[in-house]
Order: structure tokens, then sequence, then C-alpha cells
């Protein structure tokens, strides 16, 4: 699998990504520089860090949204490249209309940074195929925006076309119904406030998040 870190100033978890997935795949992504107009030829696996792009001035992910490299993104996206943006990465497809609703300041005005419990709530895409429907993993949290919002219909569309992929089974930061994670129309993308990458291997206490890096390979490379 040739995979792409996307790095913007500020990102803090570009390099935790790249070892998860030189981890699992045996195969070091290329680390794309937010300026750069193209990825690599033959990229089929992107993925957009958590950290604080930008310092989350205007709005978290809001600048980063609007990078040079994020046409190119946009564009594999569209073509059905798998895409995985994670925390700060999720707050940047929102902002980039990749994928709908908003990541609000956290409802207790806290930085929440713990181990949370997430409910899969579907196992049928290609990042959660190693799951099973319903399973209980515990996978890391750390941002003070992740507040997930949008509008009533937006949120009944989500829930009735199966795309929200995680579901919070602990009161986390107020989002709505819940929602940890959410995957566009043609299930290729997939934005998560929580930190799979943190959840890898033993030492960090558990892997329950190896296995959506696991299932990606798998689906990928088939």
């Amino acid at each position: 699998m040739k995979s792409a870190v996307i790095v913007f100033p500020g990102s803090n978890c570009d390099r935790d990504l790249a070892v998860a997935i030189d981890q699992v795949t045996g195969r070091a992504p290329a680390m794309v520089w937010h300026r750069e107009t193209a990825l690599p030829d033959g990229t089929d696996f992107i993925a957009l860090p958590g950290g604080f792009s930008y310092g989350d001035y205007l709005r978290s992910g809001a600048m980063a949204a609007r990078s040079p490299i994020m046409r190119a993104v946009a564009d594999a996206a569209g073509r059905g490249v798998p895409l995985l943006g994670v925390c700060n990465g999720f707050q940047v497809l929102t902002e980039a209309g990749l994928l709908p609703g908003a990541l609000m300041r956290n409802a207790g005005l806290n930085f929440v940074c713990r181990p949370v419990p997430l409910k899969v709530e579907n196992s049928q895409s290609l990042f959660t195929a190693q799951y099973d429907s319903g399973e209980e993993i515990l996978i890391p949290v750390a941002h003070h925006d992740g507040n997930f919002q949008a509008d009533s219909e937006t949120l009944d569309r989500l829930e009735g076309e199966g795309r929200v992929a995680f579901r919070y089974l602990d009161e986390v930061n107020g989002s709505a119904r819940s929602i940890a994670g959410i995957l566009n129309d043609a299930g290729n993308v997939l934005g998560m406030m929580p930190h799979p990458e943190r959840a890898l291997e033993e030492a960090h206490g558990n892997t329950d998040g190896r296995r959506l890096f696991e299932g990606l390979l798998e689906t990928v490379a088939a």
C-alpha cells in the first residue's frame, strides 16, 4: 500500500500516524508538506493527522483546509482513494466540505485526553471491516474542539445511511448523538476524533486501533 500523510504547520501527530502505517503495512508513507500541489504517483491511501494545524487560528482546521495540497486530496477522495482524518484531520475534512457537520468547542470547555470506550456502529466500511458491529473498543482522545454538531436533517441522514462509524459510550465532549466518527456517502472517507494510531501495540495499553489499519490494508491490497 502506497500511502501519504499530509503535514501542516502545527501538526503534532503526523509521525504517530506514519509509524502506525509503517508498522502495519511494512512501508513508510510519504510525508507530504501542505504547500505541495500533487500527491505522489500511485498513492492509494491518504491520512490527515491530529495536532493543531496553524495553531487552531480562526477555527480548528479552517486554514489547513485551504492549503494547496487539499485540492489534490479532494480529487483523490473523489476518485475513491481512502482518506482518513484523525482529530484535527477530522476537523480539516469538515472545513474542506469532504464531510458534513462541524467540530465545536468541547461542551465542558476542557481539553479531554484519555482512553474512551467506543461502539463500532458500522463494520461494513473499508476502515472498520476488522471490527464487529456493536463491538466495544477503547481508543484515546486528545482534543479541545471535538464536539461534533450538525442539523437534525444531516444527523438523521448519517444515521439512516449507516454513516456513523463510531459512537462514544461515555460522555466525552457533548457531540450530537455521541458521534465519534463518520463516513462520507461513498464510504471511502472517514473522520474520527479518537486516535487509533495511539492504540496500536501493547505498550499503548491496548491494540484496538490496529485493526482499523489492518482492515484498510487488506481492502486496498485486495
